[in-house]
């Protein structure tokens, strides 16, 4: 008895658990969806749902107000606003996807419980990854994520498609955990068997196991590009959201980037600070190539998924350019402003195709022909999200691109930010190409017509008043956020300023 007593005071004394008070919420919501279900026997899935909005509200409250706690006492624990910053956007990100889930999932006639379960799960991994200090824990929580995102990449067991997406998300998760992994492994070995970030820079001599330490830089860099979608590491990305189910798309497509971005800058930002200019060489490549590559290739998509994932694709290359660009005046905070302004963008494109989709049942672009006169407000809104996607003024992809950009250039990126306004222009091109067939095309709508409006009505008499409320409600969050934070980029940006570790 003493023994355990000993180990719990030792256990609450290098534990701050008010610190992890979010995820513990989190993790109490899970359990309980899981009891319920199983009280209930599969039955009163809204219930559910409601619970899993419950726990993501407090957690985002408790976290908020720990975020607002950090900046009073700035001098104190500014090493905490990096982390509760990424935590709250995962949280904002959970949130948003799962108002847009719920009415595939009752509609789909699959498992109801496993995929708030699985989003959960995704959520905690990427929290703590955004947290995590620790060689284990890194891996552990990355682990977490990506097996989450894995199994809501194949939720719909029958669709072929959808088994093909998450066979190749397995593998090439696989595939980058393992290199991860081997780069964690140098390091462990090299500085006598430590674990913690700060201890390893402490243990590890640099002048001495130089070439070995580059291999293990090179190894990481490979394992977290992967994750991020950065070229040449990017093959995964448009066949995974081409085929995984729309919703899904929408929550992976952000959180697994904004807790693969954690992770970057914290690995090297804290383990390779004496190679900074090899890695930042390395990087500006990458996501120059990324920015290129994505853009060009998602001129020639048909299908309006694989657009936005060559889209994202460029725009992980923008932000990059936030990270090469941080010095001590403003730390990272043309990339978490982006950050946060692009995940509004992203999710509210989602919430636009989803719909569509599910009455539709098709991602063809040029079934987007016409659409004006289908559904006149899902037209506008779709408008506004992919113009603030393009960057194009007074939208707020515009303001935040106009800072990433200006920040770089003040950083010395001239090649990487003349490249991103380059291949920015190209990605209005795609925008506006989608944006003139939903407006002019008029050809052919006859057929079209009566076919959008059968489905929709049989959809409308699956799907209550109360999910359709929350479908849009997470339109017009993403819209008002999309368009309308540029107008209240300053308060953003002193939040996001020394955010150093």
């Amino acid at each position: 008895m003493n023994d355990i007593n000993s180990f719990l005071s030792r256990l609450n004394s290098t534990i701050n658990f008010s610190t992890i008070l979010p995820e513990i919420i989190l993790i109490v919501g899970l359990i309980t969806i899981v009891i319920t279900d199983l009280v209930n026997k599969g039955k009163n899935a809204i219930f559910l749902y409601k619970i899993f909005l419950i726990s993501t509200l407090v957690s985002m409250g408790i976290l908020f107000y720990q975020l607002i706690s950090v900046i009073a006492f700035e001098d104190l624990y500014t090493n905490n606003i990096f982390n509760n910053l990424f935590r709250f956007f995962i949280l904002i990100c959970s949130f948003i996807s799962v108002l847009l889930s719920v009415d595939y999932v009752l509609c789909s006639k699959i498992s109801l419980a496993e995929f708030p379960l699985f989003k959960i799960s995704a959520g905690l991994g990427g929290m703590i990854l955004s947290c995590a200090t620790n060689l284990i824990t890194i891996y552990v929580s990355l682990e977490f994520l990506a097996l989450s995102s894995c199994f809501l990449s194949g939720y719909t067991k029958r669709d072929i498609r959808s088994n093909e997406a998450s066979m190749k998300f397995l593998l090439m998760s696989g595939a980058s955990s393992s290199s991860l992994l081997y780069g964690f492994s140098l390091l462990y070995g090299f500085s006598d068997g430590q674990v913690q970030l700060d201890n390893i820079i402490d243990k590890i001599s640099f002048s001495q196991y130089l070439p070995i330490i580059c291999i293990s830089a090179a190894f990481i860099l490979a394992g977290t590009a992967f994750k991020l979608s950065l070229f040449p590491f990017h093959q995964w990305t448009p066949d995974v959201y081409e085929g995984s189910p729309t919703r899904v798309v929408a929550f992976f497509s952000v959180t697994s980037k904004v807790a693969a971005l954690s992770l970057f800058t914290r690995l090297f930002r804290l383990i390779f600070p004496y190679l900074s200019n090899e890695w930042h060489i390395v990087v500006e490549l990458l996501a120059i190539s990324s920015m290129i590559l994505g853009n060009l290739i998602a001129v020639t998509q048909r299908s309006f998924k694989r657009m936005l994932a060559y889209s994202s694709i460029s725009q992980i290359g923008y932000v990059m350019i936030g990270i090469l660009a941080a010095d001590l005046e403003n730390g990272y905070a043309s990339m978490l402003t982006y950050t946060f302004i692009y995940i509004f963008m992203n999710l509210g494109t989602f919430a636009r195709i989803t719909p569509f989709s599910l009455r539709t049942g098709t991602n063809n672009i040029r079934d987007y022909a016409g659409l004006y006169m289908k559904d006149p407000v899902l037209t506008f809104s779709l408008v506004l999200c992919l113009l603030s996607l393009g960057g194009i003024p007074p939208l707020s992809g515009f303001f935040g691109k106009h800072y990433l950009f200006w920040h770089g250039w003040k950083a010395g990126l001239y090649i990487s930010v003349t490249v991103a306004l380059v291949t920015s222009v190209i990605s209005i091109y795609y925008y506006l190409k989608i944006i003139k067939l939903m407006l002019t095309k008029t050809t052919n709508l006859v057929d079209t017509l009566k076919t959008y409006e059968k489905q929709k009505s049989l959809v409308s008499s699956v799907i209550s008043t109360k999910l359709k409320s929350s479908v849009e409600m997470a339109m017009i969050l993403c819209a008002l956020a999309s368009t309308l934070s540029g107008l209240f980029m300053d308060p953003i940006i002193k939040i996001t300023r020394n955010t150093f570790f």
